[in-house]
This record gives C-alpha cells, structure tokens and sequence, in this order.
C-alpha cells in the first residue's frame, strides 16, 4: 500500500511540472483567448510585460528582458538608501522619486475618480504616495494615458501647501504666501537628467469593489530629460499617505500579494487588500519599524543556506540598525535580490564551491555556469526570525536565453550605490503569498502557485 502511494503521489507531481511548466514557459501561443483579460478581477497583478498588460516589452526572449530589468536596479537601490524621513514640517513634499522611472516588474488596475478612468499603475511597496500623469502634462509619453480631472465628478482640487499632507512626504516647494497659504501644493524631483513637477490633488480611487473617497495623490504636469511609468505608481509602502495609512479604517492595515513568475506571459498574480481572504495559517516574521525610513519592511535576516551548509556571514552586515538605516527589506521594485558585498561575496563563493564550474558572467549575474551543471546547484534558503524560506530553482536560478547558461540569480549591491541594505526583491518572492500586517507588525510567506 506504501508502495502505491508513493507511486500516487509521484504521479500527481509529475502531472503538475508537465502542466506547470506548459503554462509557464511559453509566450507564443496563439489560441490563447485574448478576450480573458477584460473578465479578469480588479485585484490581479500583471507583469509589466505580460499579455493583459497595456505595457509591450522590446521584442527578444524573456531572459533578456529581464537582464534589462535588472540593469536598473542600482538606481533602485540608490534610491531605497537615499530614504531617510523628514527632519522638520515644511521641509518636504509627497513624491515618488525620480529613482523609481521605468523601474516596475508589475502593474495593478486602479480606477481614479467618477466615473473611474482604468490605470494600469505600477505596484510598489517602498514608496507611499501614487502619482499619475494628468492632461495636459508636458513631456510625458504620448503613449501615457493621463487622468483627466475635469471628467470627474469627484475631484477635489488641489490640497493646499500649507496642509499637513503636503509636508509628509519629501520635496515641496515653499509655500509662496507663508503658513496658512491657499496656495496649491506642488513638488519638483529630478534623477538622473530626468525631472517631473507635480500637484498633491485628492479624489476616489477604486481597486475591485471598495472605493476610497478623497485619496491623496501626485498630479503629474510635467517630465523632462526623460520618461516616468506611463500611467503611474501605486504606493503600498508604510508612510502616512500611503494607500494603507489613507485606508486604515477599511483595510486595517493589512495586504498581501503573490507574483506570478515573469515567464507567466499569459497568467496573473494577485492582491488581496484587507483581513477577509488572507491565510489562516501561514508562518510569520517581525515586521521591524525604522522611524528614520518609515515607508520600508524591514525584517530581521538571521542567515541563508546554500544546501547543507549554513554561510558565515558578519552579523554587522545582516543587523537591523535604525540609525544607519541597515538591514534588510522586503521590495517589490527591485528585481533580484541584493546583498551588500561582504554578504553576497560569502554566499556566492559557498554556491560556487558546490557547482564547481567553471563560471562566466551575463549581465548583473555573475555566476553563470553550463546547464549541464545545474543538477549540482544547491538548494538555497533565506533565514529569518521564526521563518526559514526554501527558495525552488525558479526562485534562485535564471536561464541565458540560448538555454546554454544557468545564472545565480541574485547579485552584490553596486560599488557605487552607499547602500547599507540587503534587499529581496521580486524574483525571489514569485510564487510566493507575501502577507503585510501592518497593525500587529509580521509578514508571513508562504508557497502559493500565482500563476
């Protein structure tokens, strides 16, 4: 009988690679209904560059197009440790920094005022305020599709420079009328050559069936020296104008998301806001709070496996410490995962010591080696307190798009990034239920097929 159900049971996880692996690795499918895409749910998370997604990526196989992602995240990382909050009222302004411009491996559908224009706005965890670009803005796509104020019937104008909200965030401009200004409030950003002017304006916005009345947002007006997201980023970090900080009362500060895989050309993932629908039982981690980066998740990195072997790693490199901003953070912008050198050193000479290579570089990686080789690459596992994450190959190893190559899919933060922290980023969180309670302070992880 033991027997038998082994043999069952075998069966049953063949049946699933073979299914997984048809639904999973092929973008050229023609018979596939197109039609799907409308009769999707809101709360469904796409691929920037999968099938319902407005956004089309530069023609080639899909490992390209990640290598292409990835080229961008040291100006991802160089904008997650230049967050430090506020130091007094009035000094700054509500934005999304120019650091996060074409840096978005998923987009969410939002509905912004009466009745709800459709964006497509990219999804990010670390950064709290959404923005659109708005008619009439200067230098933005000609693809964008900008909201239009005037064809709702629920804008609420701008929100004045001397509000509260327009000084909890960064960058504002100076009241030009002093405190008590009824003046709008409006902020300027600029990053690397590219520079954008927007207005803090209020109206709903609505994901699936809720709507939330006077949602505090970015009004784009104008782009210079370069392009931004063509219709927007959606803020899901912790900050007070952030989608959950403005939502509270509805959401209780609690969210959670799974990433399909970025191969899943035609499968979605999904976003599940509020306590109804979330796992009754998944494992959880500290959810740390860093008053100087309020807008991050930080959580408390312990080690990481690389097979049996357990990696030495110095604890100063892996240690939460709100003062320089150190740790570790869960992002969603951010490609692959990223350590600070003397961290990833270790882990990447450990991997490499058990594949035995020989190894080259492609890209960001650079710790490639012959396919023929990946039966030998190890098992890798992330560490946390009170959580050990088992990462599959889909997790931790990406393929040349020859096929000839297998990549370490993971990488040091840049030498010329003044980065502290360690980041997992969204391929190593594919497949995965991400929770966030914000109120009770814990993220839980656990296995979820999004695809």
């Amino acid at each position: 009988m033991a027997t038998n159900m082994f043999k069952t049971n075998l069966i049953e996880k063949v049946l699933f690679a073979i299914i997984y692996f048809i639904f999973s690795t092929t973008n050229t499918t023609k018979a596939f209904d197109t039609s799907s895409c409308a009769s999707q749910p809101d709360l469904t998370i796409i691929p920037i560059y999968g099938k319902c997604s407005p956004f089309k990526p530069t023609p080639g196989p899909w490992a390209d197009t990640i290598i292409n992602m990835a080229s961008k995240d040291p100006a991802r990382l160089d904008y997650l440790a230049s967050f430090v909050a506020r130091r007094k009222p009035g000094s700054s302004a509500p934005t999304a920094s120019g650091q996060v411009f074409n840096i978005g491996g998923y987009v969410v559908r939002a509905r912004l005022g009466t009745p709800g224009q459709l964006m497509f706005m990219v999804l990010d965890t670390s950064t709290d305020e959404a923005w659109v670009p708005c008619t009439c803005c200067t230098g933005c796509l000609s693809t964008s599709t900008p909201f239009s104020p005037t064809a709702s019937a629920t804008y609420g104008g701008s929100i004045t420079c001397s509000a509260t909200k327009c000084y909890q965030g960064r960058g504002a401009q100076t009241c030009p009328a002093g405190p008590g200004s009824t003046s709008a409030c409006i902020f300027n950003q600029s990053y690397g050559g590219v520079m954008f002017s927007a207005t803090l304006v209020h109206d709903s916005i609505s994901l699936a069936r809720e709507t939330i009345s006077k949602y505090s947002f970015g009004c784009v007006n104008s782009v210079s020296g370069g392009s931004i997201p063509a219709q927007g980023l959606l803020g899901l970090g912790r900050g007070p104008l952030s989608l959950f900080s403005q939502s509270l009362s509805l959401y209780s500060g609690v969210f959670s998301y799974c990433l399909p895989s970025f191969r899943s050309y035609y499968f979605s993932g999904s976003l599940k806001l509020g306590l109804s629908g979330q796992p009754r039982r998944i494992q959880t981690t500290p959810l740390l709070r860093n008053p100087r980066r309020p807008s991050l998740y930080y959580v408390n990195l312990t080690g990481v496996s690389v097979g049996r072997v357990r990696v030495p790693l110095p604890r100063e490199f892996l240690a939460f410490n709100p003062n320089t901003g150190s740790g570790t953070i869960i992002d969603s912008g951010t490609v692959i995962t990223r350590f600070v050198q003397p961290v990833y050193n270790a882990i990447r000479d450990e991997f490499r010591r058990q594949v035995k290579g020989p190894f080259s570089s492609l890209g960001a990686f650079d710790t490639c080696f012959e396919k023929s080789y990946e039966r030998l690459a190890p098992i890798m596992k992330l560490h946390f307190e009170g959580l050990d994450l088992k990462l599959p190959f889909e997790n931790s190893l990406i393929h040349s798009s020859s096929g000839s190559l297998a990549c370490l899919a993971m990488a040091a933060a840049p030498n010329n990034v003044n980065s502290v922290l360690n980041v997992i980023a969204n391929l190593q969180q594919q497949n995965l239920r991400i929770l966030f309670d914000t109120v009770n302070n814990k993220v839980g992880i656990a296995r979820e097929l999004c695809n």
